[in-house]
C-alpha cells in the first residue's frame, strides 16, 4: 500500500491519452468526443495524479482551481476530480493515499481553505470528511399543467433567440453579477464557459443542438439568459410526446425571470419539461397556478470539506451574530482538529484556535456540510453529528450558519 501511494505522480501532457482512458474506462464511458488527446483548457496537469502499472494508468486525480461563492463573500476553492481507481488496484488504500496526498497539498499551499466535488457514489467521501452542502432539485412536470398565475410579472422585455457569439458575453456579464449571491455558484472565466457552450452530438445525445436565449429590457440591456434543449418524439396514436429539457435559467430580476419561464412553457409539441439540475429552491413553484405541478426530486450536487477550519470560518459572512468555540473532531485532517473560537456577523467574521470550553462538538463532515447554509446544524443533531454543551447553542449556532438563499451549483466538474 505504502509503494503504491509512493507510486503517485502529476502526469505530464503526452501522458495525457493514456490517462483519459483509464479515467474513462473506469468510469464506463464511451472512448470518445473533444480531448481525447491533448488536455483540455480547464485541465491543470500540475495538479494532477496518476498511479501508472507498467504503462497503463490504474488511478487517476485532480484539482480545478475554483472560486466559489459562499454566505457573504467569495473563496477560493480546490475543485477535485477525475478520481478513479482500477478495479485492479482496489482495497489496497490508494484512494486514501489519493485524498490524503490531495489535502495536504491543498493546505501547505493555503490558497484553498476549502475543496468541493461531485460525488459518483454517497458513500465514498464521507470517510475523508467531505459531505452534500448543495442540492439539484430533479424537477420535471407536464407542460399542460404547468401555466403561470394571471398576477405574475413578466415586464416588458423580450426573449430571443441567439446564436452562441451573442449569448456568452451576455450571458458571462449577468452570471458574473448574480452568481456572488447564490452559495455554491462557481466563477466561470473564459475557459469555463467555453467548457460549458461547447456543443456536439456525444453531448445532445443525439437530439438537436443547445438553444440559446436571452431576455433584454426595453433599453437593451440583458436580464436574463437560459440554455435549453428540445427532442421531439410522438406517440402511437401521433400525439406530441416531446421532452424540453432546461440547462440553466438565470435573471437579474423577478420579472426576467417570469419572462424567461413563460417562453421555455410555451414550446409547441413538448408533453414534458425538466430542469435536473435546477435549484433547489426554484421560485418557478411560486409562479404557477398549481405548484404541485412542478414535481422536485432532489439529489445531492455539490460536496464540501473544510480544508483550513479557521479560514474557511473566517471567510464565510453569518446573518446574525456568533460568538461560541466549536470543537472540531477530524480523523483525516489532524491540522483542524481541536477548539476553535468563531466570531462573526453580516459584515465580518474570525476563526482562531482557542483553549476555551466549547460549546458544540462536532465533526468536520458535518461543520463542511453546514458551510454553504443549506444543511442544518439542529438537523445534524438531531442525527447525533452534532453534541450541543451550552444551551441554545445549537439553536444560536443553526442561526448564524444558514442564508436566505438555498445553495445551488450548477456546474459540474
Amino acid at each position: 500500500m505504502t509503494d503504491l501511494a509512493d507510486q503517485l505522480r502529476p502526469i505530464t501532457a503526452a501522458e495525457w491519452p493514456g490517462f483519459v482512458r483509464g479515467l474513462r474506462t473506469t468510469f464506463a464511458n464511451e472512448h470518445s468526443g473533444p480531448y481525447l488527446d491533448e488536455p483540455s483548457p480547464t485541465a491543470e496537469l500540475d495538479r494532477s495524479l496518476a498511479l501508472f502499472d507498467g504503462e497503463r494508468v490504474a488511478a487517476t486525480a485532480g484539482i480545478y482551481g475554483l472560486e466559489m461563492s459562499v454566505p457573504g463573500a467569495v473563496v477560493p476553492t480546490a475543485g477535485i476530480t477525475w478520481i478513479t481507481v482500477s478495479p485492479t488496484h482496489r482495497r489496497r488504500g490508494v484512494l486514501t493515499a489519493i485524498m490524503r496526498r490531495q489535502l495536504a497539498e491543498v493546505h501547505a499551499a493555503g490558497r484553498e481553505p476549502v475543496a468541493a466535488l461531485w460525488a459518483a457514489e454517497w458513500p465514498i467521501y464521507g470517510r475523508f470528511g467531505y459531505a452534500p452542502a448543495a442540492w439539484r432539485g430533479g424537477w420535471t412536470g407536464q407542460v399542460e399543467r404547468l401555466r403561470l398565475r394571471p398576477d405574475v410579472d413578466c415586464g416588458t422585455g423580450t426573449v430571443r433567440l441567439v446564436d452562441v457569439e451573442e449569448f456568452r458575453p451576455a450571458a458571462a456579464a449577468l452570471h458574473e453579477q448574480v452568481r456572488r449571491f447564490v452559495p455554491g455558484n462557481l466563477a466561470r472565466d473564459d475557459r469555463w464557459w467555453a467548457r460549458r457552450l461547447h456543443d456536439s452530438a456525444e453531448l445532445s445525445a443525439g437530439g438537436p443542438p443547445r438553444q440559446l436565449a436571452l431576455h433584454t429590457e426595453t433599453d437593451g440591456t440583458v436580464t436574463g439568459f437560459a440554455s435549453y434543449r428540445v427532442k421531439a418524439a410522438w406517440t402511437d396514436t401521433s400525439e406530441p410526446d416531446g421532452t424540453l429539457t432546461v440547462e440553466e435559467v438565470r435573471a437579474s430580476s423577478p420579472a426576467g425571470y417570469a419572462a424567461l419561464w413563460r417562453y421555455l412553457l410555451g414550446h409547441d409539441l413538448m408533453r414534458t419539461i425538466e430542469y435536473p439540475h435546477g435549484p433547489a429552491d426554484d421560485p418557478l413553484v411560486h409562479l404557477l397556478v398549481d405548484g404541485r405541478a412542478w414535481h422536485a426530486r432532489p439529489v445531492d450536487a455539490l460536496w464540501v470539506r473544510l480544508v483550513d477550519v479557521g479560514a474557511a470560518l473566517s471567510a464565510r459572512r453569518y446573518p446574525v451574530p456568533l460568538d461560541m468555540v466549536f470543537e472540531v473532531r477530524d480523523r483525516f485532517c489532524d491540522w483542524n482538529d481541536g477548539r476553535w473560537h468563531v466570531w462573526g456577523h453580516p459584515a465580518g467574521a474570525f476563526c482562531d484556535r482557542t483553549d476555551r470550553d466549547p460549546d458544540l462538538v462536532l465533526d468536520v463532515e458535518a461543520l463542511s456540510a453546514a458551510y454553504l447554509g443549506g444543511v442544518s446544524l439542529a438537523s445534524l443533531q438531531g442525527a447525533g453529528r452534532v453534541t450541543e454543551i451550552s444551551p441554545g447553542a445549537v439553536t444560536q449556532a443553526s442561526t448564524a450558519f444558514g442564508w436566505p438563499t438555498a445553495p445551488w451549483c450548477p456546474d459540474s466538474f
